[in-house]
């Protein structure tokens, strides 16, 4: 097939960025996931990237419709809202570092009072037990009993009915059906993969197979294989010297791939933006999330959203609520695009991005 990279990176952000629609329907279009973050900068990283693509969303709107979504919260290839279906093809999920007796003992005390509770806050369990601090996997220390209750919620045995100010509420999850066909299920995996971050270089599609051993840690051994079979099923070219693989009934090509002449400020995490690699593929330069990264070694910002102008990320904004206003700091790889055009679409994203945040127009 002939495609340019013109053509992927109109693609890439069209089939991404597709016209707002429902909160559930906009994550099954999603590929059945949306990463999710704890930081609030100006908003969470899932409310970003939700706002894009589901009509009238406001932050915090999945926090708050939960309860009553067809939407889990579990961890695939990082943690996030998962449709049902998607989350059932990873369970019973064996986790890769098992815990010893001694440890399930406590977890099955853990099991029992999330029982008793019904809908268990993670301070009502840990002030029964009193099972007292311990090593997190960060290195750091939290309560025994959190790291149980993630714990036991990896291994499917609790879910996340809810949150109460920003912490996870849990119940006794459902007993889970063995899976029939394991590899069944890790291709239908990498195909949600596929339908989230398409189109991708090849390197990203087999860094994307191989997290799914942290999504399915049962079935690592099945990853070459899944790879390979992806490949299969999947369209390819070679542009510029890289394989890409995208959905086979797409054509990167057709003309219904359109990018509005619109600016959007992406989370992130955002699919089109996550893979890093892809990312400067596309656009050129190097974009990195410096959360973490110490003040002075940062070149973008500590939460720098990517710019995106019609089908071109250009640059980049750090935002900041003041005074219940929204304030922002844009840099941008080139000088910025002149012309009424712009600055009226930068003026309406930012507009909108209040709006979504419930700031004072």
């Amino acid at each position: 097939m002939n495609v340019s990279l013109d053509d992927l990176r109109r693609y890439a952000v069209a089939r991404s960025l597709f016209a707002p629609t429902g909160l559930v329907q906009a994550v099954r279009q999603m590929g059945g996931f949306v990463q999710a973050d704890p930081l609030r900068v100006p908003a969470r990283a899932q409310d970003l990237t939700l706002r894009h693509r589901v009509r009238g969303y406001r932050a915090g709107d999945l926090e708050r419709r939960y309860p009553s979504l067809a939407v889990q919260e579990d961890f695939f290839i990082n943690y996030g809202f998962l449709v049902p279906e998607l989350r059932a093809l990873m369970h019973p999920r064996t986790a890769a570092q098992p815990w010893d007796d001694a440890r399930w003992a406590q977890a099955n005390g853990v099991l029992a009072q999330v029982r008793r509770l019904g809908r268990a806050h993670p301070a009502e369990v840990d002030a029964a037990l009193q099972h007292g601090m311990a090593v997190n996997w960060f290195g750091g220390q939290s309560r025994l009993t959190t790291g149980l209750l993630d714990g036991l919620h990896y291994r499917g045995l609790l879910d996340v009915v809810g949150r109460d100010s920003g912490t996870r509420c849990y119940a006794v999850a459902a007993a889970w059906p063995e899976t029939a066909d394991p590899q069944a299920a890790m291709d239908a995996m990498a195909d949600a993969l596929v339908q989230t971050y398409a189109p991708l270089p090849a390197a990203s599609l087999g860094q994307l197979v191989g997290m799914l051993g942290h999504a399915a840690p049962q079935w690592r051994g099945l990853r070459k294989t899944t790879l390979a079979r992806a490949k299969a099923r999947l369209a390819q070219a070679c542009v510029a010297g890289v394989d890409w693989y995208w959905p086979a009934h797409e054509d990167p090509r057709h003309p219904a791939w359109r990018t509005p002449r619109s600016v959007r400020l992406l989370a992130p995490f955002d699919p089109v933006v996550w893979d890093r690699r892809r990312f400067e593929l596309l656009w050129g330069w190097a974009y990195r999330f410096e959360a973490y990264t110490p003040a002075a070694k940062r070149v973008r910002g500590h939460y720098a959203l990517p710019l995106l102008w019609c089908d071109r990320v250009i640059g980049w904004a750090n935002l900041k609520v003041v005074d219940q206003r929204l304030c922002s700091d844009l840099g941008y790889i080139q000088p910025p695009p002149t012309g009424a055009a712009y600055e009226t679409a930068l003026a309406r994203e930012l507009q909108a991005m209040s709006v979504s945040l419930g700031l004072a127009a």
